[in-house]
C-alpha cells in the first residue's frame, strides 16, 4: 500500500503558476515569508509551499541560518514551511523584494518579466503548491526549510517540466484553459517532487516520508489514512503492516516519534475539524465518521487536542474568528536575516 497516496487524498490540494523569468547575471530577488503574502495570492488557503523550477542556467537558493542550495537546470528548490529566502545568480549587492511584483501578480495572471544584467541567462518559473494546514503534521513533517530535486533524471520528470515550458510559453497565445491547465501541472510537479525527494531520502532520515517509505510503518500509516474510522488495535495494524507488534511500534514511533495509535487518534481529530468547518454534519455524526463510539468520548477528545469542543470550535470559524490551531509546539517563520540585512528601497543587501 501506498502511504503517501492515500495521504494526498485526504488534503486538499491546489497549484498554480504565477511568475515566468527570464534574466541575465547579475540578478537577484527575495522573497518573504508565504504566510505573510497568502491571503492575497491565494484567499482560503491555509498553508503555501513555494517553489521556483529552474530550466535553463544556473542560480543559488538561500534560506537563513542554512547552507546556500546550488541550482542548475532540471533543479526544482522547494520550501515547504514558508520561509523568507533569498534567490539569486552572479555578484550582486542586494537582492529585490518580491513584493514589488504583488501588483501584476494580483491580476491571477502568468507574470512574464525580463531583466538582469548582461551576463549569462537563468530561466524559471516560481509557483505554489496550497494545502490544509495540518499538511505540515503529514508529508510536509520533518522536512528540511529548503531543498531540491532533479526533475529530469526519469521520463516523468522529464514530461512534467516540458509541459509545464509548452504551457508557459502558449499562455501569450489567450487560448482558453491555459491557466487551468497549468495549475494541474503544478499539482503534478509537487506530487512528482515528493516521490522523488522520499526515494532519495538517506536511510538514516526520520519524519513523515521516511516512514512513509519504511516497509513496516508505510504499510501501518496507508491502513490508517484509508481506513480512518475502523476501530484499529495495535494487533491488527500489525498484522495489515505484516509486522510483530513489537516491531511495529519500534518502527513507527522511531520514524515519527509517536506510536501507531496516537497517530490515529490524531489523525482523526484532525479530519473531524475538517469536517466541522466544511459541513453541517451534527457532532454526534462527525464523531462517528472519525471512529468514535460516543459523542462524549469525541468531546473529550476534541478539547484536549483544540482547547474548545466541538460545537464552540464550529461556532468561532463560523463567527470568522478564524481556525484553533490543536495544542502542539509551533514551528516559527522567521525572515532572511544571519548573512543578509534589509536595506532602503525594500531590498535585500548581501
Amino acid at each position: 500500500m501506498d502511504a503517501l497516496s492515500e495521504a494526498l487524498r485526504g488534503v486538499r490540494i491546489t497549484g498554480a503558476l504565477f511568475f515566468n523569468a527570464e534574466y541575465g547575471a547579475p540578478w537577484g530577488f527575495a522573497s518573504p515569508p508565504s504566510a505573510s503574502v497568502a491571503p492575497l495570492l491565494a484567499p482560503g488557503t491555509e498553508h503555501l509551499v513555494f517553489f521556483h523550477l529552474l530550466t535553463e542556467g544556473q542560480a543559488t537558493a538561500r534560506v537563513s541560518g542554512h547552507d546556500d542550495v546550488s541550482l542548475g537546470a532540471g533543479d526544482i528548490v522547494v520550501f515547504p514551511h514558508g520561509d523568507a529566502h533569498g534567490l539569486w545568480n552572479g555578484h550582486v549587492k542586494e537582492l529585490h523584494y518580491a513584493t514589488e511584483l504583488l501588483p501584476k501578480l494580483l491580476t491571477g495572471l502568468l507574470v512574464s518579466e525580463r531583466g538582469g544584467g548582461g551576463g549569462a541567462v537563468t530561466r524559471f518559473v516560481c509557483g505554489y503548491f496550497g494545502c490544509e494546514r495540518y499538511a505540515e503534521r503529514l508529508f510536509l513533517a520533518g522536512l528540511p526549510p529548503v531543498f531540491k530535486v532533479h526533475i529530469r533524471g526519469d521520463p516523468a520528470g522529464a514530461w512534467i517540466e516540458s509541459s509545464i515550458r509548452h504551457s508557459v510559453n502558449e499562455i501569450e497565445s489567450g487560448r482558453a484553459g491555459r491557466l487551468a491547465l497549468l495549475s494541474k501541472l503544478s499539482e503534478a510537479l509537487f506530487m512528482e517532487t515528493l516521490c522523488r525527494y522520499m526515494d532519495e531520502l538517506p536511510a538514516e532520515c526520520t519524519g513523515w516520508l521516511a516512514a512513509a517509505r519504511d516497509e513496516v510503518a508505510g504499510r501501518a500509516l496507508a491502513s490508517i489514512h484509508r481506513h480512518p474510522a475502523r476501530p484499529w488495535t495495535l494487533p491488527e495494524l500489525a498484522k495489515e503492516a505484516g509486522a510483530s507488534r513489537t516491531v511495529l511500534v519500534e518502527r513507527f514511533t522511531r520514524l515519527l516519534g509517536e506510536p501507531p495509535l496516537a497517530y490515529l487518534a490524531r489523525w482523526r481529530l484532525q479530519l473531524a475539524a475538517r469536517l466541522l468547518e466544511a459541513t453541517d454534519h451534527k457532532v454526534l455524526q462527525i464523531a462517528l465518521q472519525v471512529g468514535y463510539g460516543s459523542e462524549p468520548a469525541f468531546n473529550r477528545a476534541f478539547r484536549r487536542a483544540f482547547g474548545v469542543p466541538p460545537a464552540q470550535y464550529r461556532r468561532r470559524l463560523r463567527r470568522g474568528k478564524g481556525t484553533v490551531s490543536p495544542t502542539s509546539p509551533r514551528r516559527s517563520v522567521g525572515t532572511v536575516r544571519a548573512s543578509t540585512r534589509w536595506g532602503a528601497g525594500g531590498k535585500l543587501r548581501l
